[in-house]
């Protein structure tokens, strides 16, 4: 009997955001849900509204073209809301639920569906980011009562694992690798990518990817390019979070007039257009723990170069796999993508992430592998 329990699938419900909302965090969660699915009993939910208009300066959260089958039980600002969705959830009855942190909003709404399950359930966050990038006056109370309520913890950098410590010295964490995306298809012929984006075929191309906001320092990047000669050309691809007037009122004054921007949205099929036409990827984040851009850009073995600040360069040995910004002044940051360009370095390191990602062919799945079998465990110590 007791065998025979062992190899019993745990039964999870799983909470995040997930399709057809749109955004790394969605991408994580559904590729997450499709590997755990081969190895427990999973059933998915998700948002039916997620961000008020007031904190969402895009132009919309959804994207019409993913397809998404999760049941949409709850509205983030709508506390009324609450009591169904965790009436569904308890109705599931599982041994385990899982939940994604990455903004404390979410706070009081996973604290209300905590006290929702039986008390030998195991409740766990998988954190995708503690200390928010944007601080507001409630974030330490909010984190401090989320975390609280919640058993064990999955991190995907050290720089997390170090906030939740601070914030929770007593913590079970495990802390696994985000693994690169693998949903955008394959890199496509450079010509006829740079070809589509109006850039030279032989230019030093340099991309700047993903949503833009301020702390993920942007207009470092864009200044830089005034310190950059004319074989240098600068592709922005990702809508702009907050005053965009700011981003293009840089680029009109800026001494280097190869930049191109697409100030919106990229669909996933258009994505490897992007990767496949930049010879690197620059993330001068002034803060930062993980990033879905870096883990698209690895998909593609487009080189990054990644600053210091955060978690970003922790997989990263400078030369090998990537780059590291030491300094995110414009003038060093010039001065290092130089380099980085000189003396076949990109190719050394493009070859090098080609070998990483077919060593690197079931990495989800192991990722998943690795999370159920912490999950095994703990539920285990819930039961004593």
């Amino acid at each position: 009997m007791e065998s025979s329990n062992q190899n019993k699938k745990l039964k999870i419900t799983f909470f995040s955001v997930l399709p057809p909302f749109r955004g790394g965090i969605s991408s994580f969660s559904q590729m997450l849900l499709n590997n755990l699915s081969v190895l427990s009993k999973i059933e998915p939910f998700t948002f039916s509204k997620l961000y008020p208009k007031i904190l969402f300066p895009g132009k919309t959260q959804e994207d019409e073209l993913l397809k998404g089958n999760a049941p949409r039980i709850v509205s983030t600002f709508n506390p009324l809301s609450y009591f169904k969705a965790r009436r569904i959830l308890k109705r599931t009855n599982p041994d385990v639920v899982i939940v994604n942190y990455w903004m404390t909003i979410f706070s009081p709404m996973y604290v209300f569906f905590s006290r929702g399950f039986k008390k030998n359930v195991l409740k766990v966050a998988l954190i995708h980011n503690l200390v928010p990038h944007e601080n507001r006056f409630f974030d330490r109370y909010f984190n401090r009562i989320f975390l609280n309520r919640y058993d064990v913890f999955v991190v995907l950098s050290q720089q997390v694992k170090n906030d939740l410590l601070v914030h929770k010295p007593d913590a079970v964490c495990l802390q696994l690798s985000h693994p690169s995306y693998t949903q955008f298809g394959s890199a496509c012929d450079k010509s006829n990518a740079r070809e589509s984006l109006s850039i030279p075929e032989k230019a030093n191309v340099i991309l700047f990817f993903g949503l833009i906001r301020d702390y993920k320092g942007l207009d470092i990047l864009i200044h830089t390019m005034n310190h950059l000669d004319d074989s240098y050309f600068l592709v922005i691809a990702g809508e702009i979070y907050g005053d965009d007037e700011i981003y293009h009122r840089l680029i009109t004054d800026c001494k280097n007039a190869n930049i191109i921007i697409n100030d919106a949205y990229i669909p996933d099929d258009k994505v490897k257009n992007y990767f496949s036409a930049a010879d690197l990827c620059v993330l001068p984040y002034k803060k930062g723990t993980q990033s879905g851009v870096q883990a698209i850009a690895e998909s593609f073995c487009t080189p990054v170069l990644v600053s210091k600040n955060g978690g970003l360069h922790e997989n990263i040995t400078d030369g090998t796999n990537g780059f590291i910004i030491e300094s995110l002044e414009s003038q060093q940051l010039a001065k290092k993508i130089k380099d980085v360009f000189a003396g076949g370095k990109l190719n050394i390191v493009s070859e090098k992430l080609k070998t990483l990602l077919v060593q690197k062919a079931n990495e989800w799945q192991n990722f998943a592998d690795e999370l159920y079998d912490f999950l095994k465990k703990e539920k285990k110590k819930k039961k004593l």
